[in-house]
């Protein structure tokens, strides 16, 4: 069955185990368990723990920031009339976070992560302040107004609060007010 496996399957299994239970949890042998083969496949796949760890936040990366992005230029490429940021918004913040948090947890822990979440945290804000000025605000206001969409999302995320779809969509729409005009 090993060879049947891909380093993607190890991948995405870890990022649910790495959501479900935390960073301390990504170790092969209880992966492969939960995989029901040898811990021999893990290491088929990826020379050491260490590999496996930044082939997570690889995937992490592309899962929570650029699949987003992805999805913000396709409607914009699409010409769907909806604002940028709106479809950002929805796109965040109407996830599930756990990863989010769980990711954040690590890299309170350990370097690699860490890196990867300042990576990505760049990545982020560069982006927005990137719409905001597409959306007609000067470079400084964008800069601000991003940064605070920014934290809006951290907030959001790492609260255990949960709104009504209906609530929610109320905060995310006097967000958006807030930050576009």
């Amino acid at each position: 069955m090993a060879d049947q496996l891909s380093a993607k399957d190890w991948v995405d299994l870890g990022l649910k185990i790495l959501a479900r239970s935390g960073f301390t949890a990504l170790k092969a042998e209880p992966l492969a368990k939960a995989m029901g083969v040898s811990r021999g496949s893990f290491y088929w796949h990826f020379a050491d723990i260490g590999a496996f760890h930044a082939a997570i936040l690889d995937r992490w990366r592309e899962v929570a920031t650029e699949q987003i992005i992805a999805g913000v230029e396709a409607a914009k490429n699409q010409d769907s009339g909806e604002d940028p940021l709106a479809v950002l918004l929805r796109l965040t913040f109407g996830r599930k976070l756990l990863l989010e948090k769980a990711v954040r947890s690590w890299a309170a822990n350990d370097a690699r992560a860490r890196a990867a979440v300042v990576a990505m945290d760049r990545r982020r804000l560069d982006y927005i302040e990137e719409l905001l000025k597409q959306a007609g605000l000067a470079e400084e206001i964008a800069r601000a107004r991003a940064q605070i969409l920014f934290w809006a999302f951290f907030g959001f995320a790492l609260s255990d609060q949960q709104l009504s779809p209906d609530r929610q969509q109320d905060v995310l729409d006097e967000l958006l007010r807030i930050v576009a005009r």
